[in-house]
This record gives structure tokens, sequence and C-alpha cells, in this order.
């Protein structure tokens, strides 16, 4: 401990949560990649400690505090129509493509065949830890070959440029770079979640080649190189390809006309967009589009998850941490019993949040083989995404509170993430669309759920039966009640937590999670945890003390 330590220790100060390898400190991510190759795992224990090293720190607070500036024109009164970012926002992309985490689903790489989504799981909730606005266009980049698969043509002369880890930001025409990043507009004015209300038209022009003419209301990450875009034409909802730039360098009619000012999400731009006479290449058939984008939807609504379990995971360390260097009323916090039952029940719910997105993960990796797991692929990416987003808001702000004042203060990563939280429950549906999915599958599949139940039975073990039961009746109330679609929608994603929990031997914390969310009574806040459990145990188990 150096003077400056020293002093702050003797101010009841704990030092900074960093420089602690992320990856060794998170016992349960260390189990859910125990399968996976060595050279994996050797490769998670360097982004562990990159994430909360101080330096890449650094890089994530300079990249929120210095957003991207919009620039329309040039001197001359000329469209310019470019996003100028911070270096620090390009340092965390160049480390992140270098890492694969918008490539490495579709790369074929022998240390991870079979476990790809799992593989990239593993990166992509290490590096939301760190910083989850350059995520965005990571995540649509590698969401985007899912609806490229549409059209092979395309498919083949862009997808060898997206899956390149040489990160290259210069503003140029795609076929000229060593790689390029894909964004999405789907979002407009008049439509919101309605995209079949969009106005946006396409022309046919040539052979899979339209001219775009409308507007989005939000397009993320206007600096890709290209976009997938919807818009109307006389066949139909059709999906798009839509470059930036064209193959001379010259403009393709996009015309920005501002950047969001978000609440979080700040070092990642978010546009409005304004275009006419835009060339775009028609992915799969004219009337296909909603459920041609609605491919590389799904896989960005796994990212979503993934995302707000790694920020839940970082606040609640940082939380942990602090209270365990702290001193009030004559012991440590940690010792006090109601902040330690408090913790302990959060814990659970990350505990929970971060097993259910892995398996959510695991089971893209086999729906094609396996009919389970595309069950569960299919009925659970819309709960996941649903809960998981929707806890952590509530959940990071607890933890800002355990760390008192100071914890309320932009200096601390926590708040970054509490800033950032919303934006996971919004993006890619929010929860009433999630809801709303779930009944539709249910209206559709009711066999889906049936082979989804048969195994959170097996699971969940004595309960299983029970539980089962209560979720047979959700959905049966659900069916002929829109209305209770939030209720079935949490019901699942407890049950399949709990479950997932039991299916990887956790069962001190299977059972505290299961009895006090689906046992129990009514709750609202945290720390209303039965003192049966032994909240020091949960703590000191999901976050071992520092060696």
């Amino acid at each position: 401990m150096n003077r400056t330590e020293e002093k702050l220790a003797a101010l009841n100060q704990p030092k900074p949560w960093s420089g602690i390898n992320a990856y060794r400190a998170d016992p349960l991510l260390v189990d859910l990649s125990s399968s996976l190759s060595r050279p994996l795992r050797e490769e998670y224990d360097v982004i562990g400690k990159y994430v909360t090293s101080p330096e890449a720190q650094e890089l994530a607070r300079m990249a929120n505090a210095s957003p991207p500036q919009l620039r329309t024109h040039g001197v001359r009164g000329e469209r310019l129509d470019v996003v100028e970012f911070h270096p620090a926002w390009h340092a965390l992309m160049r480390r992140s493509m270098a890492s694969g985490l918008h490539s490495s689903v579709w790369e074929d790489q022998s240390e991870a065949r079979g476990h790809e989504h799992k593989a990239r799981a593993v990166r992509f909730f290490l590096t939301a830890q760190l910083e989850s606005g350059h995520l965005c266009p990571l995540t649509m980049t590698s969401a985007s070959v899912a609806a490229l698969v549409a059209s092979p043509a395309v498919q083949k002369e862009w997808t060898p440029k997206i899956l390149s880890r040489k990160y290259d930001s210069g503003n140029k025409p795609p076929m000229q770079k060593t790689a390029v990043t894909i964004g999405m507009g789907m979002t407009e004015k008049q439509g919101g979640t309605d995209v079949r209300a969009n106005t946006t038209t396409g022309e046919r022009v040539g052979e899979g080649i339209y001219r775009l003419s409308g507007h989005k209301w939000f397009m993320s990450a206007p600096m890709s190189d290209a976009f997938v875009m919807l818009a109307q034409t006389k066949d139909g909802m059709g999906c798009f390809l839509v470059p930036r730039l064209l193959e001379d360098g010259s403009a393709n009619g996009l015309e920005f006309q501002r950047l969001k000012d978000k609440v979080g999400n700040r070092s990642n731009a978010s546009s409005e967009v304004e275009f006419s006479e835009t060339f775009g290449f028609l992915l799969g058939s004219p009337g296909d589009g909603v459920r041609t984008i609605l491919d590389m939807v799904t896989l960005t609504r796994l990212d979503c998850a993934l995302a707000s379990a790694g920020i839940m995971r970082a606040s609640m360390a940082e939380a942990v941490h602090h209270v365990r260097g702290r001193a009030v009323f004559g012991k440590n916090l940690i010792d006090q019993p109601m902040m330690t039952r408090v913790l302990a029940d959060m814990a659970l719910d990350v505990a929970a949040a971060t097993a259910l997105a892995f398996r959510l993960a695991d089971s893209f990796d086999k729906a094609r083989e396996n009919p389970v797991d595309a069950a569960y692929a299919r009925v659970m990416t819309p709960v996941a995404k649903y809960w998981i987003c929707k806890i952590a808001p509530g959940l990071i702000y607890e933890a800002m509170e355990c760390i008192g004042g100071s914890g309320y203060v932009e200096e601390r990563p926590i708040a970054r993430h509490y800033r950032e939280a919303p934006v996971n429950a919004i993006w890619e549906g929010s929860g009433n669309v999630m809801a709303l999915d779930v009944l539709r599958v249910l209206s559709r599949g009711k066999d889906l759920f049936e082979t989804l139940f048969a195994g959170l039975e097996r699971d969940l073990g004595p309960s299983g039966k029970k539980t089962v039961e209560v979720l047979r009746a959700a959905t049966a109330l659900a069916d002929r009640d829109e209305g209770a679609g939030r209720l079935l929608i949490e019901q699942l994603a407890l049950a399949a937590g709990a479950a997932e929990l039991y299916r990887l031997g956790a069962g001190k914390i299977a059972d505290a999670f299961l009895e006090s969310r689906l046992a129990g009574g009514w709750r609202h806040t945290y720390g209303v945890l039965d003192a049966r459990f032994d909240s020091r145990y949960v703590i000191d188990l999901l976050y071992p003390p520092a060696t």
C-alpha cells in the first residue's frame, strides 16, 4: 500500500475496485466457462485483467465524458454527415474487434467449434463490465450476418469485411477498408415499435437493387459503413443493406439531422436521418423484410441480456468491495446484518441473470441439432431479455446506495453503469413487446412451452412439478387475457433462472433464489431475504474476498 492509499485507508475510504481480474474473481463465470477449451479460458483471463485495469477504465471514462459530435456541413457549405469520436472510443473499438466480439460466432475456430455463442458470451459479458456504448455497433455487426444470409450475393461480398478483426475508422468506401461495421435503422416517428407502419419507400431499379426514400427516427452507430433498414416496396415490407458511402466515395443520400442526447450510452452515437435517392441491396424477398430483420434482432436481444448481466455484475462487485473496506458504527459495513442481507438478496438476482443469459447463449449453439434447445431459444429469448434488462436499473441503483454518497458521483464506474442500464430494456423491444412475443409463441406453438416445461421440471428437482403447474396456470391465463402477459413472462424468467442454478449445481444459491422469488410472498425492495438463508455465505461464494 502506497502513502496515498494509507491516507485514504485512515480516512475510511477503500481504494477503487480496479486492477482485479474480473474473470478470476467471478466463480460462477469460471464455472460456466469450464467446459470451454484452454486457449479460450486463457483469453478470458487476459480480458478479465484488462477490463478492470486503470488504463482501460480511463478509456471508458474519456469515451463517455467526450460524446461524439456530428458535423453536417463543411466550410464551403457542402454536406459532410460525419460523426467524430474521441480517440478513447477508437481504442475501445480496436481492442474489442481484435477480440472478435463482432465476428467470432461466424468464424471457423477449432477451439470454439460447437460453442461459438457461448464462447463469445464470456467475452461480451466481461467487456460490458468495462464500457457498453461501443458494444452497440459490435452487436449489430455480428447480428447483421444473420440478415445477410438471405441474399447470398450480398453476403459473399460483405462478409469478409464484416469478419475482419482489423478495425478501420476511415471515412471511405466499405470495400476499400480493412473491416466494416454495420448499423441498423428500424424505428420511425409515426411507427416506433410498429414497424409495419413505416413510411420509408423502396423502388426497384435493378436486380436486387432499390432506391430508398424516407427517414429513421433512431439509427444507431451512424458512422457504420452500412445499415440494415426496412422499407415499403410494391410487394410489401423489404429489408435492405444500405451503404453509407458509394463505391466512388460519394454520399449515398443519408443526411443526418442530429444526434440524440441520451440519458446514457453516451459514448455511442444514435442519430436521426433523412434520405432520398439512397441505394440499398435487397435482403431476401421483397415482402419478407420483417422476418429477415428479426433473425438479426434475435441475436441482438441475446446481447442485451448479456450486457445487462455484465454491468450488474460489475456494479455488485464494486459495491461488495466497498462495504468490505469501509467501517460504520464500529465495524465494517459487510458485517452489518442489514447490509449483508441486502447484498445477498441482490447477489441472487445477478447469479440467476448470469446463468440464464449463458443458458440462452448455449441454446443458440445447439438449436439446430436439438429440438429441446430450439424450443428454449425461441421461448426464452424474449423472456431472458425482458427480465434481465428489466431488473438491471433497480439493482444497480441499490448497489449505488450500498456505497453511499460517494456512489452518487461520476468518478465511479457505477455511475456510468446506472445511466447505461435502461437502454437494454428499451432497445430491440421494450418490456411489453417481449411479453407480446411470448404470447405470439404461445398462440402458435404451445408444444414449445411443453418442451420447455419438461426441462424446467427436471432441473428444478422436487420443486419442479409444483412450479410447472403454476407456469401452466399462468400460460392459460395469458392465453385468454393479453394483459396478463407480464405475469407469465416474469414467472417464466424466475423459474428458468432457478432451474439453471440447480442444473449448474449451485444448490444453496438456487434454494435461496427459488424460495425467495417463487415460493415467498410479495417483494418490492432488496434486503427482505429470509434469515434461514446464510447471507454471508451467498456473498462470499459469489464475490470471494481478494487474497
